[in-house]
């Protein structure tokens, strides 16, 4: 494999990225190892599908004697180096992927991150751990993870003090983030509602806000009240202080419009949705008595 290249005798194992694997698998009790163990020395292993040279093997047994022991229950990405493919600008990204659980794992798509020291995220890319196979019990897999060009957020390879790392937000899956007045308004069973909708809906494209209707009310008075889901795609929470929004109905008829103004500012922090009720007066809408709302959407208006 072309893979075996990349890894020399002058690279050196650099900082470990570790997380409970709980994070990554599941609160089940899965793979756990007994706790009474202090340290988990990982043991070197390679995909069933290399065929590795024996002077390969020196290489990686080298490196591998460098990895610090792990605690308990433990996944790790130990940083090895990292080189730019001159062809595509792609980074290939050397580390050994470890696990201390006392059984096999398998993985599946897991966004990861390559970091600066002080923490800055310098890419960001999602891989199939399903290539890297079955993970046995107690050992470090060494492999190239290779963040395309456009996952790229610098220009620059990182110095010393780097890593790559799971990206936790990601893993947790997306959810449901409520005020503290609608946590304390709501019932268990509307709560679980919510999280029944949240759960269902498409999933949102990296980086995307999107604003999903779940209930309008036409009041006596004209005026119109629309709950929505503002769903956030990022990685990050996001702020919003002003929010300029249009209702359209069945037929694609704008029915209300209007900004608002939010104070407090409303916080959606990273990968949730958080339910929110917009009110527009009656002065905001236009033939409501009309409009159709066997469907509907709230959207930012087009300038």
């Amino acid at each position: 494999m072309g893979l075996f290249s990349f890894f020399r005798k002058s690279d050196k194992v650099g900082k470990d990225s570790t997380v409970d694997s709980k994070a990554v698998l599941g609160g089940g009790k899965k793979g756990q190892i007994s706790t009474q163990k202090q340290e988990v020395y990982t043991k070197l292993s390679f995909h069933p599908d290399w065929n590795v040279p024996q002077e390969q093997q020196y290489v990686f047994n080298f490196l591998a004697n460098d990895l610090e022991p792990l605690k308990p229950n433990q996944l790790s990405l130990a940083a090895i180096n990292i080189e730019e493919d001159a062809a595509t600008g792609a980074w290939n990204v050397k580390a050994f992927f470890r696990s201390s659980l006392n059984q096999p794992i398998e993985l599946k798509d897991i966004d990861l991150f390559v970091t600066a020291e002080d923490g800055t995220v310098l890419a960001k890319q999602s891989f199939d751990f399903t290539q890297l196979g079955t993970i046995p019990a107690e050992s470090a897999r060494p492999w190239v993870f290779t963040f395309h060009k456009d996952s790229l957020l610098t220009d620059e390879i990182p110095g010393e003090g780097w890593k790559i790392a799971f990206n936790l937000v990601s893993l947790r899956g997306h959810q449901l983030d409520l005020d503290t007045q609608w946590e304390k308004q709501l019932s268990n069973d509307q709560k679980e509602e919510l999280r029944k909708i949240v759960k269902e809906l498409p999933k949102l494209r990296d980086k995307e806000v999107n604003f999903t209707g779940i209930q309008h009310v036409k009041m006596d008075n004209g005026s119109l009240a629309i709950t929505l889901l503002i769903r956030n795609g990022n990685d990050r929470d996001i702020n919003l202080e002003q929010l300029p929004l249009e209702v359209v109905d069945a037929n694609d008829t704008v029915v209300a419009t209007g900004t608002f103004k939010l104070d407090p500012v409303i916080v959606v922090k990273a990968n949730t949705s958080k339910p929110w009720t917009f009110v527009y007066p009656a002065d905001l809408t236009t033939n409501l008595a009309d409009a159709d709302f066997t469907r509907w959407a709230a959207r930012v208006p087009q300038k």
